[in-house]
């Protein structure tokens, strides 16, 4: 249950419990708006089933609540409020739990108490019901027009087409995004008819639309499966291309969907339109909300082997490596473990050997971010100078590895880099007499 803030608005003054001692009626409350601000729902008398006050607390959720609600020990909506001698009201459970380790004061005045007894504020407990009971049926009433009009919607995409079909489209996408009712409602009964309309004749007005109410639902291993139909990924790949910035994260988490099912076939993403597709979103400075989504899914698809020759194909790894140093740390990672994975082809090694700032953006990121970076890029710079020797080693020594690989060698982190630092550092000491090699350390400068 999250901490709850008090409503300045709803706020309740001269409560029992509220500091001066006064109670207020509940007809008192209700006339003055303590109960307010639900716009509509059934308050007090006209609750006709009892609902469960603790069922309602959590069901709402709410973030904003009448201070004289909360307890003020857990900071929680009381469920069974009652009064201390001092006028200061508690949640039952909490005072006598406050009693229980010895402490006879009010936790709020810290005023010794004359009397141990609790009375139960009989007021203040109805006052909490109604007001929860009026935010709940009114909660209960819109979750209901709202599957209901998710229903109407749906029936409605049966009948229309055109510029119709994208505005029912829309609308539903708008309210499946925002309600969870709906949501239930569409995936009871309406993903084979939103799947449907995603073909090779879409337009991408209702293909966007489709995607964007799709990655908002629970899709089963049947809805997956058809939605893996090749016309279908082909549509969703033309959009990842050529979307708005919401449609091509939107198809991202779709693939990504896709690719979380057991039969999912990696050649669905051996596809040269969609890595460029994502490499474009990777690259988007005026969209940065789309580098994440973009480096995720390209870390999944980079996990089937089958797959991975193609990003070099298409100038991945340059591409990925100049990218680096303006990444946050999420997407480094996720960057940092797609280098290191295709640092594993021949022609991987070879693309990393190849850029100019392979070796110094990856010395610079070794104990800068997180061991997960530092392993990465660890792992890419023994590959390429295991590949080339003379000419890397070099290249990295005078980059300064030789006092980063010092520092991961005297660090507390995992056993494995410090031995695979090591064993970088004699590679690289060979090109070097003992001598020159330690002055190429800065060997005192990294202790200091």
């Amino acid at each position: 249950m999250p901490m709850f803030q008090h409503s300045k608005k709803d706020g309740v003054v001269g409560f029992d419990g509220g500091g001066d001692g006064h109670v207020l009626d509940l007809d008192t409350a209700v006339k003055d708006g303590v109960l307010g601000g639900g716009g509509g729902g059934v308050v007090g008398g006209g609750i006709t089933e009892k609902l469960d006050l603790k069922r309602m607390i959590e069901e709402l959720d709410l973030s904003e609540i009448p201070s004289v609600f909360i307890c003020p020990i857990s900071l929680e909506p009381m469920q069974d409020p009652v009064t201390l001698c001092t006028g200061q009201t508690y949640e039952r459970s909490n005072i006598l739990k406050w009693f229980s380790l010895g402490h006879l004061t009010c936790p709020t005045t810290m005023q010794e108490l004359w009397d141990d007894s609790v009375t139960p504020n009989k007021t203040l407990y109805h006052l909490i019901y109604s007001w929860f009971s009026q935010k709940y049926l009114l909660m209960k009433k819109r979750s209901e027009d709202v599957q209901g009009r998710a229903s109407e919607l749906l029936e409605t995409l049966k009948k229309v087409k055109g510029q119709a079909r994208v505005q029912a489209l829309k609308e539903l996408h708008q309210v499946v995004a925002a309600h969870a009712t709906a949501r239930k409602t569409v995936e009871e009964g309406g993903v084979a008819l939103i799947s449907a309309l995603l073909g090779p004749f879409t337009s991408h007005a209702v293909g966007s639309e489709v995607i964007g109410i799709l990655v908002n639902l629970t899709l089963d291993s049947e809805s997956k499966a058809n939605l893996m139909q090749p016309a279908k990924i082909s549509l969703t790949v033309d959009l990842l291309n050529e979307g708005s910035i919401e449609t091509k994260i939107n198809s991202t988490r779709l693939i990504e969907m896709l690719m979380e099912e057991k039969d999912f076939r990696s050649e669905i993403v051996s596809s040269h339109s969609l890595l460029v597709g994502l490499m474009r979103l990777v690259k988007d400075k005026r969209h940065p909300n789309g580098n994440l989504p973009g480096l995720t899914l390209l870390r999944t698809i980079c996990l089937h082997k089958q797959v991975r020759n193609l990003f070099v194909s298409i100038g991945a790894i340059p591409q990925l490596v100049e990218l680096l140093p303006a990444l946050n740390p999420d997407c480094l990672e996720s960057a940092l473990f797609i280098l290191d994975t295709l640092s594993s082809l021949p022609e991987g090694r070879l693309a990393l050997r190849d850029c100019l700032n392979t070796i110094p953006n990856m010395v610079r990121l070794l104990m800068r971010v997180s061991e997960s970076c530092t392993q990465y890029a660890l792992s890419i710079l023994w590959s390429i100078c295991k590949l080339a020797p003379e000419e890397c080693s070099s290249i990295a020594v005078e980059a300064g590895l030789a006092a980063k690989l010092l520092l991961v060698i005297q660090s507390g982190c995992n056993p494995v880099l410090k031995q695979r630092s090591a064993e970088l550092l004699k590679l690289c000491s060979l090109n070097y007499t003992d001598t020159i090699f330690i002055s190429k350390c800065k060997l005192t400068k990294t202790i200091q």
